[in-house]
């Protein structure tokens, strides 16, 4: 059964990617005293993952939710065994993360036809009750979706992600020459010539305290999270937000969004990355490219030109690095290649531990298994030696 009740969400334009909900599981059945008949079980509330689900969809066919599953059947003569209530389901997109009021996490979802339970159902009535039902379980949950992309780009507003989105990719995201146009994650796939298929996610432009959600702050870093790696995206003529705000070389800003995912979680930072030099086809690029990269070999001997408090605790490690132009669509298919060859490399280290992992379980069991046969022996050896 589904009723209404408040719903609260976030949104950037048509794309939600969170909403809070209540749930409610279903109440027991009656029990039945004189001949001891138990009551039904009230049904389950459950979260379950769909591939072809967004929370936009579930918040259009239930405007204001509350979900509460079907009470348990009371016990009766002709069914001293009362059935179970119906169960309800929640269909979400796959990449949910569902907490309490609390923030404690539930669960998460990241495959098809994955379910959580988030309310469960009260007994029926029962000897041990007295033969009254009880009440099925109450929670309010969040649902957080969290992105599942292969690459994610990080760059300040206005750094060309949108326009390089557009070049690997059949995406079409908004671009203008202003910051922030990107006020919503767009999903681009980069399609190569064997079918093989990689999806790229551009999420809202970084600025310098995104750690403490300013900007776009966490609706942007919390996607970052389940991308297998990272693509920097950067101008090479620097950037600056404003007028107000202190203007920023090509290594500041990329020094600047290290730090950024640092404070937000270090793990983050451990990802595989690359790096995307954009607008190469402005005047004097070729010469700024050239310093960038003297910087980037020996980053240490360039950061006492910052404050303490901006220095990350460890530097990015750039697997390649690619002087691009999203306008002319200079370096746009070695970055694509790059792209591959990182995640297949990426894969192949995660097989290879994957294999070494089994393996080393098998000669664990192989191990045991042998040994338990001599400790018989040696057991049988002893009482032979007492006889």
């Amino acid at each position: 059964m589904v009723r209404c009740s408040r719903v609260l969400s976030r949104k950037y334009g048509n794309f939600i990617d969170n909403l809070r909900l209540f749930t409610r599981g279903g109440s027991g059945g009656m029990g039945y005293p004189r001949l001891g008949g138990e009551g039904g079980k009230g049904g389950d509330v459950w979260v379950v993952a769909h591939n072809k689900m967004t929370l936009k969809q579930l918040k259009d066919k239930y405007p204001m939710k509350r979900f509460v599953a079907g009470e348990g059947a009371n016990s009766r003569v002709s069914a001293l065994k009362g059935s179970k209530g119906k169960d309800c389901e929640i269909p979400v997109p796959v990449g949910i993360s569902v907490t309490d009021e609390n923030g404690k996490i539930i669960g998460e979802l990241n495959k098809e036809k994955e379910r959580i339970l988030v309310a469960e159902g009260g007994l029926g009535g029962k000897l041990f009750t007295n033969f009254l039902p009880l009440k099925g379980q109450k929670r309010v949950i969040h649902l957080d979706l969290k992105l599942i992309a292969d690459v994610g780009l990080v760059g300040f507003p206005n750094a060309g992600k949108s326009s390089l989105l557009s070049q690997i990719s059949h995406a079409k995201p908004a671009i203008a020459d202003y910051a922030f146009t990107t006020l919503k994650p767009e999903l681009g796939k980069i399609m190569y010539n064997d079918f093989k298929q990689i999806s790229v996610a551009d999420l809202p432009g970084l600025i310098e305290g995104a750690h403490v959600n300013k900007g776009m702050g966490h609706k942007f870093l919390k996607h970052i999270e389940r991308t297998k790696q990272l693509l920097f995206v950067v101008d090479i003529s620097g950037f600056q937000l404003s007028s107000q705000t202190q203007y920023r070389t090509a290594f500041e800003t990329i020094i600047l969004l290290t730090k950024e995912l640092e404070l937000y979680k270090e793990e983050v930072q451990t990802k595989p990355a690359l790096l995307a030099v954009n607008k190469m086809d402005l005047p004097d690029a070729q010469d700024k490219f050239r310093v960038l990269m003297k910087q980037l070999q020996n980053p240490k001997d360039f950061l006492h030109l910052f404050e303490k408090n901006m220095i990350p605790a460890r530097t990015m490690e750039f697997q390649h690095i690619i002087p691009i132009s999203a306008i002319t669509r200079e370096g746009i298919d070695e970055l694509k290649n790059c792209i591959r060859k990182s995640l297949d490399e990426h894969a192949n280290q995660e097989n290879d531990a994957y294999h070494k992992k089994q393996l080393l379980n098998l000669q664990v069991s192989n191990t045991v298994s042998y040994s338990e046969p001599q400790s018989k022996n040696a057991l049988t050896s002893s009482r032979m030696d007492r006889i």
